[in-house]
């Protein structure tokens, strides 16, 4: 038998405060909570496009670390909305997961 998980609430305004309180001085002089809402929008696209992303769905998925910096590097430098780096795009993503992992919608833990 099977133990179905509760739906968890990603938290936009939490994860902000959440990645911003990860980051450097050094940092935050570059990454401002607008790029961050702002890359939390394109994971969204990114999992909304690769069908990641359905209402009222505990199912999870695996994740390509690399499909997703891709995506969202590419993806930004294209609209032009934000001017940071790829270095501190991988950070915002970075703490994306770790805030993930921290409300359980992330699993650090490869089952098989």
């Amino acid at each position: 038998m099977s133990e179905e998980k509760d739906l968890i609430e990603f938290d936009d305004t939490e994860a902000i405060s959440f990645i911003m309180n990860t980051l450097t001085e050094e940092q935050r002089k570059r990454i401002d909570e607008e790029a961050v809402q702002y890359i939390l929008d394109l994971i969204c696209e990114y999992y909304d496009q690769n069908g990641l992303i359905e209402e009222d769905t505990v199912d999870e998925a695996e994740i390509a670390e690399d499909d997703i910096f891709n995506f969202v590097c590419s993806l930004a430098r294209k609209e032009g909305v934000i001017t940071i780096s790829d270095d501190d795009i991988k950070t915002i993503l970075d703490g994306e997961y770790k805030y993930g992992l921290s409300i359980g919608i992330y699993s650090d833990v490869d089952e098989q």
